[in-house]
C-alpha cells in the first residue's frame, strides 16, 4: 500500500506532526490559564477547562465574577518625599 505519489508523502508527514503541534497549541494556552487561576487563589486544575469546548468562556466567568481570594502584597514605605511631585528621594 505504499504508494509513490510526492503529494501523498507530503500529506502523511503534516499529520504525523499534527499531535506535536496540538500538544504545543495546547500548552502555549493552558499554561498562563494555570498560573492566573493560582494567582487567584482557584484551584489551577481549572485551566484545563480551557480544553473542553466553550470551557474556556466558563472559566473567564467564573474568574471575572468570583471574589479572588488573594491577600494584596504588603505595602514598602517609600522614601520621604519621593513619591510627591518636584522633590526627588535625594533631598
Amino acid at each position: 500500500m505504499h504508494s509513490s505519489d510526492p503529494a501523498l508523502s507530503a500529506v502523511m508527514g503534516v499529520l504525523a506532526m499534527m499531535p506535536i503541534f496540538i500538544a504545543f497549541m495546547v500548552a502555549i494556552i493552558v499554561l498562563p490559564a494555570w498560573f492566573i487561576c493560582k494567582k487567584a487563589g482557584f484551584s489551577p486544575w481549572l485551566s484545563l477547562l480551557i480544553v473542553v469546548p466553550f470551557g474556556g468562556l466558563v472559566l473567564l466567568y467564573v474568574l471575572a465574577f468570583s471574589d479572588w481570594r488573594v491577600v494584596p502584597a504588603p505595602r514598602t514605605q517609600v522614601a520621604a518625599g519621593a513619591g510627591q511631585p518636584g522633590r526627588s528621594a535625594l533631598e
